[in-house]
């Protein structure tokens, strides 16, 4: 059954907790919302179930409305991060409740009991009770139960989450497995990335009550439109770099980046890159290096996770070409590297590498950074704390540079920031003039 949201907007004391969300799950489809805690995904993911009635839009289920309709009439499975198993009840009777409900006759009761515990591989625990399991037991109880009725969409709100690491990867095994056999329409909520990557087809990420970008996990870690889905998919150094119609270039070095759209044919402008932690290439020198040479740097952390160490890195060239975003200050990147990689080349903070590009990807975002242009400094500074200006720079995760032009106009990259007074227009035209592009 598929799944179709128009326009879905929910609101608590008028305030949008869901804002104008537009989604079409397919039929089959293992679809994961993500999003940090407070971002509306399981708000929206009760919407659907009906558990919460919505102020606007509409949903259907396989091209049937059911925006008025109530939880039971709309059919779906539901399973809460707490288990919310009756304790009182073994498992038999916790699984065939709905069942119960309905006045299924006790034989096909049964028969639908056995049918579901071997499925989730709880065979034999039929007369245990709720509290002689474990957490993870307790959960594949849960989607047993969810699955009693035979639904044709199977809603999932971070089932996961009281649970530790090992007994979390093994229910995931589970569920995506009963969820392939079923062919069941499957919504899963969850803070979690790795858990993302590792169950769904596709991933919407949503933040502040929107959707910002839905696609197939790798699409959107290799290839994000936006600062926010590339920081919360995974660790990510956003670089300042320009781009022209040559190609692009972090200071005066050409890099090898990817952009959805193509590089323009008039005059250099400021954008946006992407670059994995696991991209950055380390060596002793510059002509070691294999990949794109962004400048050399100084080891600052070094922090071992197992299979991979982490680096963070100070820049020592191009520190103010090459401006990070979004990583504790500016010419600050952080790295990642196989063990083998750093027994080849064993590092202690403080050391001094060269470091290149292997991959970088360009945000199709229309503003980069924000320079503020004032007479003097004092201006600059009291400019930059402006609410406006300050709420832009922290949900954009970009740098706010300040300029002091003492009455000369001087562009630079990024947008230019000037303030609102009288002879604003005509300062702006001097700023476009001497070469601003925004």
């Amino acid at each position: 059954m598929s799944i179709t949201l128009e326009q879905v907007t929910k609101r608590y004391q008028g305030q949008p907790v869901v804002n104008d969300v537009s989604l079409t799950v397919a039929e089959g489809e293992f679809f994961v919302l993500l999003g940090p805690s407070g971002s509306g995904k399981s708000t929206l993911l009760r919407a659907i179930a009906g558990l919460v009635d919505i102020d606007d839009g509409s949903i259907a289920l396989h091209g049937s409305d059911v925006t008025h309709m109530g939880a039971r009439q709309r059919g779906v499975g539901f399973v809460f991060q707490h288990y919310a198993l009756f304790r009182h009840l073994t498992i038999a009777d916790n699984i065939e409740f709905a069942l119960r409900v309905r006045r299924m006759k006790a034989a096909d009761r049964r028969a639908r009991r056995k049918e579901l515990l071997k499925l989730v591989a709880l065979e034999g625990m039929d007369e245990r009770l709720p509290a002689q399991l474990s957490g993870g037991q307790q959960q594949r109880v849960a989607v047993a139960r969810a699955l009693a009725h035979k639904p044709q969409v199977l809603l999932l709100d971070e089932p996961f989450g009281a649970l530790d690491a090992k007994i979390r990867e093994e229910l995931r095994w589970t569920i995506r497995r009963v969820q392939r056999e079923l062919g069941i329409t499957t919504v899963l909520v969850t803070h979690d990335q790795e858990e993302a990557f590792a169950l769904a087809d596709r991933i919407g990420v949503m933040n502040l009550g929107r959707l910002l970008e839905v696609g197939a996990p790798r699409d959107l870690y290799a290839r994000p439109t936006t600062r926010f889905v590339a920081t919360f998919l995974g660790a990510a150094n956003l670089l300042l770099a320009l781009q022209g119609a040559e190609g692009i270039r972090l200071g005066t070095t050409p890099v090898d980046a990817t952009a959805r759209t193509p590089a323009p044919t008039g005059r250099e402008h400021e954008v946006v890159t992407v670059l994995r932690p696991e991209e950055v290439e380390l060596a002793a020198d510059r002509e070691q290096l294999t990949t794109s040479y962004m400048g050399r740097a100084t080891v600052e952390e070094l922090q071992f996770t197992g299979a991979l160490e982490r680096l963070r890195l100070t820049l020592l060239d191009n520190q103010h070409a090459v401006q990070t975003t979004g990583n504790g200050g500016e010419g600050r990147i952080e790295a990642t590297r196989l063990q083998s990689e750093r027994r080849a080349m064993p590092l202690a903070v403080g050391a001094v590498v060269a470091v290149g590009a292997r991959r970088m990807h360009v945000l199709p975002t229309p503003l980069s950074s924000f320079s503020i242009h004032a007479a003097d400094e004092p201006a600059a500074q009291a400019l930059a704390q402006a609410p406006l200006l300050e709420t832009l720079a922290t949900r954009m995760k970009t740098r706010v540079a300040t300029c002091a032009t003492d009455g000369a106009p001087n562009a630079r990259p990024g947008v230019a920031v000037i303030e609102g007074s009288g002879d604003a227009a005509a300062r702006a035209v001097q700023l476009l003039r001497s070469g601003a592009n925004e």
